[in-house]
């Protein structure tokens, strides 16, 4: 493993001297990261509020207050079971409940090929990866890799070329695109075809493991994976291809992280790390070169769509081959190259208006999205837990995952207003190293920058989904195997965790697990 912890480390409360042997006897928080002078929809009284409970902990012999409930008044209670993920925010007014079953019914809907009896639900493909939305996201929860020799479903092939000309570096440069599209096979490896269309090609994984020391004689393993796509349908791939592989992730608190303050993730960049602590988080700003469409990317794994809507419209064209209003390919990633593609009848409805799924389908199916309930923390008050918590923080973990936020007054949704939520994200790009990069520049976020993610409700991922897959194509088979692939800004913190006494080892991933 890379060097040993530095003797001096600078962080956001100021610098603090450690060694790997007096690391469990010091402890300075980080101040909260968030600039509160830049809220306007907060008065003075909120602010005074919000800073109280913002607050970094001083004492890990016990919770937090609202710590339990992370996601404020909308956190579920639900029993913990297979469908703890699927329950709607706890504050959703009654009259709103049938909205998000309807929403929750199209999440659930199997599409099928035009032509069809059954005429609202055609359209399917041509290509597709799945023919549900809850198919890439089982139980609203985490995809993951195939196993064995099964065909993959909720992990994807993304697929992209790097830029030849000015032009064209100049088009990704202003942010009109994010990428540019593999010339034969689009943005994305669809393995799935209708009758008469063959699937683009199959995603295989080879992997090595990764033998890594850590301290007291433990060892541990990781997996490296290796990508290739077998079987193309449509003639070779470009030599310049870029592709990088992909898990569906988790949908509990979207909405919640739409109602998160600009400023609150703006005054949390450091681009040019001015402050010296090895941290440099960057805005994914979509639409940058337009200020009246300007917003920051808070969803995808890069942080590439701004709001819950356009993640999910772009989710109905390239992964099912539904159009919407917001996206009006009847075709979905279907390139030129794929005439058999554009000599299928597509599901578009003229009584029915523009798209295949017409209004209110994206409308509703983003509405559940956006309220589906964070459940409840477990075992807040355990020893083992809190102890881990205050690991968590010596580690400087919380630098990236920042614990909680006020979200905004304004927030469109009056459930997600003014809620104290515990999300464990900053929203932001951040480089973590050569070990975990996918070589693909998309956006604005370079190929070893990665959004980080939300940490709330992993630990309930075996529960909901059966399997403790992790990371953005989930080579982690555990939370340890997650924290150790950590590199780049997080390489200190992760060295930390190599070098720590073993039991503090495991009460970090006993904490994570509490999330």
């Amino acid at each position: 493993m890379p060097g040993m912890v530095p003797a001096t480390l600078r962080r956001r409360a100021g610098v603090i001297a450690t060694t790997a042997a007096a690391f469990t006897s010091i402890l300075i928080p980080p101040a909260s990261a968030v600039d509160l002078d830049q809220r306007t929809d907060l008065s003075a009284e909120d602010k005074a509020k919000v800073s109280r409970v913002l607050k970094a902990p001083t004492d890990f012999t016990k919770a937090e207050n609202f710590e339990l409930m992370q996601a404020g008044k909308s956190t579920t209670q639900k029993p913990l079971n297979r469908a703890v993920f699927t329950f709607p925010s706890a504050n959703l007014p009654f009259e709103k409940h049938q909205d998000f079953r309807l929403g929750e019914s199209l999440f659930q809907k199997l599409w099928v090929s035009t032509p069809s009896s059954t005429r609202a639900s055609d359209g399917l493909g041509p290509l597709f990866n799945a023919r549900a939305c809850e198919s890439c996201h089982p139980k609203a929860g985490r995809g993951r890799p195939p196993i064995d020799d099964e065909r993959p479903v909720s992990i994807f092939m993304r697929l992209s070329v790097a830029p030849s000309t000015p032009e064209e570096r100049a088009r990704i440069e202003s942010g009109e695109v994010p990428l540019l599209p593999e010339p034969t096979y689009g943005g994305q490896l669809q393995n799935f075809g209708v009758p008469g269309v063959p699937g683009e090609g199959e995603m295989k994984i080879t992997y090595e493991e990764i033998k890594v020391d850590l301290s007291e004689g433990e060892v541990a393993y990781l997996r490296k994976p290796t990508y290739t796509i077998e079987n193309l349908a449509y003639g070779p791939m470009s030599e310049h291809a870029l592709i990088s592989a992909r898990v569906a992730p988790p949908m509990i608190g979207l909405g919640l992280l739409e109602a998160i303050a600009e400023t609150d993730i703006t005054s949390q960049a450091d681009p040019d790390d001015s402050d010296n602590d090895g941290i440099s988080g960057r805005v994914s700003w979509v639409n940058p070169a337009d200020p009246d469409s300007k917003m920051i990317g808070r969803f995808g794994w890069k942080a590439l769509n701004a709001t819950v809507l356009s993640q999910s419209a772009g989710a109905f064209a390239g992964d099912i081959g539904i159009s919407t209003p917001y996206d009006l390919r009847n075709y979905g990633d279907c390139t030129e190259a794929q005439t058999a593609c554009f000599e299928q009848a597509h599901g578009e409805q003229e009584h029915l208006g523009v798209s295949e799924a017409p209004d209110p389908v994206l409308d509703l199916v983003t509405f559940y999205s956006q309220n589906l309930a964070v459940p409840a923390r477990r075992d807040v008050s355990d020893a083992q837990v809190l102890a881990g918590k205050k690991v968590f923080y010596e580690a400087g973990c919380a630098s990236c995952h920042t614990p909680k936020y006020v979200t905004s007054r304004t927030a469109e949704n009056p459930e997600h207003q003014f809620q104290l939520i515990w999300p464990y994200t900053d929203l932001l790009l951040h480089d973590m190293g050569e070990g975990l990069s996918d070589g693909r520049p998309t956006g604005s976020a370079s190929g070893n920058e990665w959004k980080t993610p939300p940490l709330w409700g992993i630990g309930l991922t075996e529960t909901v989904n059966n399997h403790r897959f992790f990371l953005h194509d989930g080579r982690a088979r555990g939370l340890l195997e997650a924290v150790l692939w950590h590199g780049g800004e997080a390489e200190a913190a992760k060295t930390r965790v190599v070098e720590m006494p073993a039991k503090d080892r495991a009460n970090l991933i006993r904490f994570l697990e509490s999330l």
